[in-house]
């Protein structure tokens, strides 16, 4: 059986799509969707830079409405941002599980391209950390 993850953050350009970038590389058989409360346009090109050093495509992902999985049901829905947290949406599907893990905002940094990078590099190391971490607490098999 399947897991259905939805990972949530505000603009769905950066962190959930980090997250579950790597969730769908450490297992295979989860069912991993992210979505934002307000998506911006298109993907973070800083995120797509940092997760393809880890081999992890995410291109070609698009932001999407959390409005469109409210209805659905989830094993977890998994908040990354405060804001999210704040402003999440009431699910009327059938949801098991709702965990908050929080990381900074990397689109908050404002400065040169390599520090810039350095900072997403650090946020995307986090996040890797942590939902390993989840994967170990919650999904042992």
């Amino acid at each position: 059986m399947n897991i259905r993850i939805l990972i949530l953050c505000t603009g769905n350009s950066c962190r959930s799509q980090m997250a579950a970038g790597f969730l769908k590389s450490f297992k295979k058989n989860l069912e991993v969707f992210s979505a934002g409360t307000e998506p911006t346009a298109e993907i973070n090109p800083y995120a797509v830079r940092v997760m393809q050093e880890k081999g992890i495509d995410i291109s070609t992902n698009r932001p999407r409405n959390v409005d469109e999985f409210t209805s659905q049901p989830f094993d977890y829905v998994i908040t990354v941002c405060d804001h999210a947290k704040e402003t999440c949406p009431v699910f009327t599907g059938q949801v098991k599980h709702r965990l908050y893990i929080g990381f900074e905002d990397p689109t908050d940094f404002a400065g040169s391209e390599e520090a810039t990078m350095a900072v997403y590099r650090e946020i995307r190391d986090q996040i890797e950390i942590q939902f390993n971490k989840f994967l170990q607490e919650h999904l042992k098999d």
